[in-house]
């Protein structure tokens, strides 16, 4: 997560932008952050808490930008599991990745067992966001129940997250602060079943 002054930062810098260019940016960025994996260098709740905290202060309406976000992220995250499903082995092969392989293989473990909840959880963890449509394409997850996790997720992320930054104005450090705890702990949550997971597992096959 981003410090408050790297969140002042980028809200100065949006500011200086055309509302058209701005609602650009952020569709991109959300856009961008599973089926490109930007996600890795912009966390993506944040540059919606920011867009919302613009759109408090009349530079671009709220309305539009919750539209945008919450298509963007469904459609990014559908490439995202199409570029998974084609490419995955060759992806999880470059070095980016092979920094995170533990949190990888625990993912692919939950998808195995629990493929749509993981989507769904995914959503709101910055790391699981930016591959877990990828991991769900490379597992062969049913593109259906891909897509029915990922538009739920992706519709209650965009709401939430926008009106977040909308309704928070300048507490906004604050509430990213929150909003990467959330994060942090479905994460714990996603490790721990990983673990009771493989221990379970371990126990039967010596049975």
């Amino acid at each position: 997560m981003l410090e408050a002054s790297a969140i002042s930062y980028l809200v100065g810098e949006l500011h200086r932008l055309p509302p058209t260019l701005v609602y650009v940016v952020v569709a991109f960025l959300v856009f961008g952050e599973a089926a490109l994996f930007v996600g890795f260098v912009l966390p993506g709740e944040t540059t919606v808490i920011v867009a919302g905290v613009i759109a408090s202060q009349g530079s671009v309406n709220i309305l539009v930008l919750v539209l945008l976000v919450v298509a963007a992220a469904i459609v990014g995250d559908s490439v995202g599991y199409i570029v998974g499903r084609e490419y995955g082995d060759r992806l999880l092969a470059l070095r980016i990745f092979k920094r995170h392989l533990d949190e990888i293989e625990r993912a692919r473990a939950g998808l195995q067992r629990r493929g749509a909840l993981y989507v769904f959880l995914g959503r709101f963890t910055s790391f699981l966001r930016a591959v877990m449509p990828g991991l769900a394409g490379l597992s062969r997850l049913e593109y259906r129940r891909f897509l029915l996790a990922n538009a739920t997720g992706g519709l209650l992320w965009g709401i939430g997250f926008t009106l977040l930054g909308y309704f928070g104005g300048k507490q906004i450090g604050r509430i990213e602060r929150y909003a990467g705890y959330f994060g942090s702990g479905l994460l714990s949550l996603f490790v721990i079943a990983a673990v009771i997971y493989f221990v379970r597992r371990r126990r039967r096959e010596r049975l």
